[in-house]
């Protein structure tokens, strides 16, 4: 009885979504993933898996077996690769969670400069905007943009993004260019809707007061690139990180304005779960990260 092969089959096929992809990950039979789950269960006296011809998903009794099974085989690889040097090969998954536009603006060509550091390492990468949870998912590090909203995990910041206002040579000629957030209500504006209309269009002046605008929205997305892409064609006002609006100020297709009343910097961060002993590939990457990016990164280029 392997009580480690059996945890190892059962983590393997919720990561990979079905006995078959398992199977492929740990070179070994479907036959043989099955039988290891069956006995898990067995042993456990407790089904952990709802099984069904379309799909697998997690039982719950099966859900919190996993994710302390994940934190076992965690600790485990951890141990083993501590017995080495900090510069030996790393080797295993690394599941990474970050938001859409970070991810393929700048996260992509980071984690292919790391895979080529590190050739042993294997990767599942999540883009998506909305909040996962770290736990339930078997995520190792999930990047978080702004204020973080669970206290419960543990950050690290890699770096900052200002936060800039533009809008288009075109829609300017055509609307005019407003001076002051107070004259956004003359104006169109594109917004974000993972964070609030006051957090969006809220302004700092240079003397250190707050103030907000209230232009009319005709464009809401959940995606700021989608909303650059908007104000670049001249539909609008938008406000947002420079990461993603960075490019198209450096481009000419925007133009910042209200350059007197940016809005606050975000801060960009490294999450991963509580009361976890990070395994070295963790560790090292998430310091990769933060020597690439760091407080004067490369995207504030563009002036």
């Amino acid at each position: 009885m392997d009580r480690f092969a059996d945890i190892e089959a059962l983590v393997a096929v919720v990561e990979a979504g079905s006995f078959s992809a398992a199977s492929e990950r740990l070179g070994v039979a479907k036959s043989v993933v099955s039988r290891r789950v069956s006995e898990l269960e067995r042993r456990l006296g407790s089904r952990l898996l709802h099984r069904t011809t379309r799909r697998l998903s997690l039982t719950d009794p099966g859900r919190s077996f996993y994710q302390r099974a994940v934190q076992i085989l965690a600790d485990l690889d951890d141990a083993e690769q501590s017995v080495g040097e900090e510069t030996a090969e790393l080797r295993g998954m690394l599941k990474v969670a970050a938001p859409l536009s970070f991810g393929l603006a700048h996260l992509s060509s980071a984690l292919t400069d790391f895979l080529d550091l590190h050739p042993a390492i294997e990767l599942s990468l999540d883009l998506n905007d909305r909040t996962i949870n770290l736990v339930e998912e078997g995520v190792d590090v999930a990047i978080r943009i702004g204020d973080l909203q669970d206290s419960t995990l543990v950050a690290r910041r890699l770096g900052t993004s200002r936060v800039v206002t533009c809008a288009s040579r075109g829609y300017l000629e055509r609307a005019g260019e407003p001076l002051h957030p107070d004259e956004l209500h003359r104006h169109i504006g594109l917004q974000y809707t993972n964070i609030s209309y006051k957090q969006h269009w809220q302004f700092v002046a240079r003397d250190g007061k707050t103030l907000r605008g209230q232009p009319q929205i005709r464009v809401r997305a959940n995606n700021g690139e989608a909303l650059a892409c908007a104000a670049a064609a001249g539909m609008g006002i938008t406000s947002g990180p420079t990461f993603i609006l960075g490019p198209y100020l450096r481009q000419g297709r925007l133009q910042r304005i209200l350059k007197e009343y940016d809005r606050p910097s975000v801060g960009i961060f490294a999450v991963t779960p509580p009361g976890r002993l990070l395994p070295q590939r963790v560790r090292r990457f998430i310091g990769f990260l933060s020597d690439r990016f760091g407080d004067q990164p490369y995207w504030d280029d563009f002036e």
